[in-house]
């Protein structure tokens, strides 16, 4: 599907922003000739910017910003002119069917419940993150949206992820699992043995537990746990995978004739990398809102950039929360 589509992009949203985020507009306009971009962010950041790119590019200033340690929900209230806020508004208003941020998680989370809305029927909406396995790719839910949950709101996070595998990844029937302490249906906290048993019975593609040592080996498309426990899953996949490559890095750098085998491997290693690099994955949706809502991570650079603007593309193409409404409510 190639339709024309239009998506509002935060300018100010990530650690090297504007800069990064603009070279990542102009990468998605070359990528997707069907995009429009809205910029929110400073006049002085984007308005020479869209003026160079017209018809493609319309800026919309904002005179203020969230930083990551202010508190999410007081800061989506207060700053209502934040490139962040005015963003939210634009999807609601119908100007967009979609925003794209790298700037705070907390924020975005906030301001897209506030001014987008949840669907109705929707308990707690999830934030949900592909996992850039070297098999296939994964999708942990909940990674931070709800720290504390009911055995219905798993359900749910489970459905939407389902949606969202198949409807954006081309997942076709995509087993989904629940994360916990063992494979039997009896293992875990009372949460998770409630859960399993509702979605058992109401689930279809349920496939069981996921133990921590199968999350990433295949066997499962989508992942299905807490908040909490997803956002400390996420991180301690990411810091051990950024661990192994700087200790592997020391271990083939320490002499000359490590050096030579090093330069046989490089090409493998490199693309492995590239394989497990969450810049490939672009962002994380926030599912269950009635306008798509990509959240993507601070330390983006232009690609990753590129690869949050196509996936918020994609999911309004799709009409992702349409469908979400139909499957789940």
């Amino acid at each position: 599907m190639n339709t024309e589509v239009t998506v509002v992009v935060d300018a100010m949203g990530g650690d090297k922003a504007p800069q990064v985020v603009l070279e990542g507009v102009d990468l998605a306009l070359a990528q997707d000739p069907q995009l429009t971009v809205i910029l929110t962010g400073f006049a002085e950041s984007i308005e020479a910017f869209a003026a160079e790119r017209p018809g493609r590019v319309q800026a919309v200033a904002t005179t203020e910003i969230i930083d990551s340690n202010e508190h999410p929900a007081q800061a989506a209230r207060l700053k209502k002119d934040s490139s962040i806020v005015v963003g939210c508004q634009l999807v609601k208003e119908g100007r967009a069917g979609g925003f794209f941020s790298a700037g705070s998680t907390g924020a975005c989370m906030a301001a897209a419940l506030l001014y987008i809305g949840r669907i109705r029927g929707i308990h707690r909406p999830a934030i949900a993150t592909v996992l850039p396995s070297p098999v296939a790719p994964v999708i942990l839910t909940d990674i931070g949206a709800n720290a504390d949950v009911k055995p219905e709101y798993l359900l749910q996070f489970a459905q939407m992820a389902g949606v969202y595998a198949e409807h954006i990844l081309r997942v076709k029937d995509p087993r989904i699992g629940l994360l916990n302490i063992g494979e039997e249906e009896t293992k875990g906290s009372e949460l998770a043995q409630q859960a399993y048993k509702l979605m058992q019975q109401s689930l279809p593609g349920f496939c069981g537990n996921v133990e921590g040592t199968d999350i990433l080996n295949g066997s499962f498309d989508v992942v299905v746990t807490d908040g909490f426990t997803g956002n400390v899953t996420l991180k301690t996949i990411e810091g051990t995978a950024s661990l192994m490559f700087d200790q592997l890095k020391q271990v083939l750098t320490a002499s000359l004739a490590r050096k030579l085998a090093a330069s046989v491997i490089m090409p493998g290693l490199k693309q492995l990398k590239k394989n497990l690099s969450a810049d490939e994955v672009g962002g994380a949706p926030l599912l269950g809102l009635k306008g798509s809502c990509i959240i993507g991570h601070g330390s983006s650079n232009a690609k990753a950039i590129l690869n949050g603007i196509a996936v918020t593309a994609r999911c309004v193409r799709e009409q992702l929360p349409r469908i979400i409404e139909e499957a789940v409510v």
